[in-house]
C-alpha cells in the first residue's frame, strides 16, 4: 500500500472510530471515502479493521452504545458493501457479483461473515433508556458517559452532551496549563463530559462538577465514579489525581457564600446560554462570584454554540451592563473530538474583578 493510501486508510478508520464511540448521527460518517477505499485490493482489511475499531473495540465491547444506533450501523455497512458488491455474501464464496470482482477474484468473504455475526449478536442485545457515549484522548485514554438515549429526558436536557462542551473540553486540552493545579467549578456540567476531560488531562488541583436537576446530578455522579474518579477523595497513591466533588447548584438560590467556599481559580460553563431567562441567571452568579471573590477573581471561560443571531447576544449585553470585562478566545486548530464541524461555537473568557474597559 502507498504511503497516501495508508494515511487516508488510518484517517478513515479514525474517522469512523471516534465518531462510533461517541454515537454520532450515521449520515455524518465518510461513507463516500468507504466506499472509494472498499474498491482497493485492501479492502476487505479496511471492512475487518472498522469492525475492530467499532462495535468491536474494546472500549466498546465494555461499555456499549445505544443497541439500536448499533444495529443501525451495522446494517448500513452491510448494505454498503452488498449495493456496491465489493465483496462476496455468506454462502457465495468464488461467485463473483460485480465488474470489481472480476479484478480481485481471491477476495475472501470473511468480512461480510463478521459483519452478520456481529448484527446478530447486537440484536440479541436488550435495548436500553440510557447508553455510551466514549471520547478519545491524545493520551490514549477515553472518557465514557452513560447518557439518556432521549435528547429531553425527566425534564432536563441536561442528561446529554452537547457540541459546546466537546469543543471547550477540546481547548482545555491544548490548553492546559489555565487548569493545571487549579481549582475548577463547573457550572452546569450536565453529563460531565468538559470536566472528566479536563480531570484526566490537564491535572487540576480539585475540580467541582455543578448541576441542579435531581436526575442530572444522580448520572453526573455515576460517571465521575465510571471514569475512575473517587468522590470527595484524593487518590494517595494518584498525586496527579484531582479531588472531585458534585454540588447542587441552583443559580436562582445560590448564596454568595455558597460560592466563596469552592475558592474557585477557574470556572466554566458550556452550551447554558440556551434561554433569557438562564442566560440572566448565570451572569447573577458571576457577579456574585466577582463580589465574593474580588481579591482572586476566577478566570472564566463560557462556550456556546451559536444557533441563531440572537445567541449570545443577551449575555454580551448584560456583561456589558454588569462591570465584566470579556474576550472571544481564538479558535484552535485540530479537531480531537466528533462534534459536528459546521457549528459555529465560541468560547468567551470573562475576566470578574471588574478594573477592566468592557468589551473586546
Amino acid at each position: 500500500m502507498a504511503p497516501e493510501d495508508h494515511e487516508g486508510a488510518t484517517s478513515l478508520l479514525q474517522s469512523f472510530e471516534r465518531r462510533f464511540l461517541a454515537a454520532r448521527a450515521l449520515p455524518s460518517f465518510p461513507w463516500q471515502s468507504l466506499e472509494e477505499k472498499l474498491r482497493e485490493p485492501s479492502g476487505s482489511e479496511l471492512l475487518l479493521a472498522i469492525l475492530q475499531k467499532t462495535v468491536k473495540h474494546p472500549v466498546c465491547v465494555q461499555h456499549l452504545p445505544s443497541v439500536k444506533y448499533a444495529r443501525c450501523f451495522l446494517s448500513k455497512l452491510i448494505k454498503k458493501v452488498n449495493d456496491g458488491q465489493w465483496l462476496p455474501g455468506p454462502g457465495h464464496i468464488g461467485e463473483h457479483r460485480g465488474p470489481q470482482l472480476c479484478q480481485h477474484e481471491a477476495v475472501p468473504t470473511e468480512p461480510l461473515d463478521a459483519l452478520y455475526e456481529a448484527l446478530a449478536e447486537v440484536l440479541m442485545a436488550k435495548e436500553s433508556s440510557q447508553c455510551h457515549r466514549s471520547y478519545l484522548l491524545p493520551s490514549g485514554d477515553s472518557v465514557t458517559l452513560s447518557e439518556s438515549t432521549a435528547i429531553v429526558s425527566h425534564g432536563t436536557t441536561g442528561l446529554v452532551t452537547w457540541d459546546a462542551a466537546l469543543y471547550l473540553a477540546e481547548w482545555a486540552i491544548k490548553n492546559p496549563a489555565a487548569f493545571t493545579d487549579r481549582t475548577v467549578l463547573e457550572l452546569g456540567s450536565g453529563a460531565g463530559l468538559t470536566g472528566l476531560a479536563i480531570c484526566k488531562a490537564c491535572y487540576p488541583r480539585a475540580f467541582i462538577f455543578s448541576d441542579c436537576h435531581g436526575q442530572v446530578l444522580e448520572q453526573l455522579r455515576g460517571n465521575v465514579l465510571l471514569n475512575g474518579f473517587s468522590l470527595e477523595l484524593y487518590t494517595p497513591t494518584d498525586p496527579s489525581s484531582p479531588k472531585v466533588t458534585v454540588a447542587d447548584l441552583d443559580w436562582d438560590e445560590v448564596t454568595a457564600a455558597q460560592l466563596s467556599a469552592f475558592q474557585a481559580d477557574v470556572v466554566i460553563a458550556a452550551d447554558v446560554l440556551y434561554c433569557g431567562e438562564v442566560t440572566l441567571s448565570l451572569v447573577r452568579v458571576l457577579k456574585m462570584l466577582s463580589a465574593c471573590q474580588r481579591m482572586n477573581a476566577p478566570v472564566v471561560y463560557v462556550a456556546y454554540t451559536i444557533r441563531s443571531q440572537d445567541t449570545g447576544k443577551l449575555f454580551i449585553t448584560e456583561l456589558e451592563r454588569a462591570g465584566i470585562y470579556w474576550e472571544e478566545v481564538p479558535p484552535h486548530a485540530g479537531q480531537l473530538f466528533p462534534y459536528e464541524e459546521h457549528s459555529a461555537i465560541v468560547i468567551l473568557k470573562l475576566v470578574l474583578n471588574g478594573c477592566h474597559s468592557v468589551g473586546r
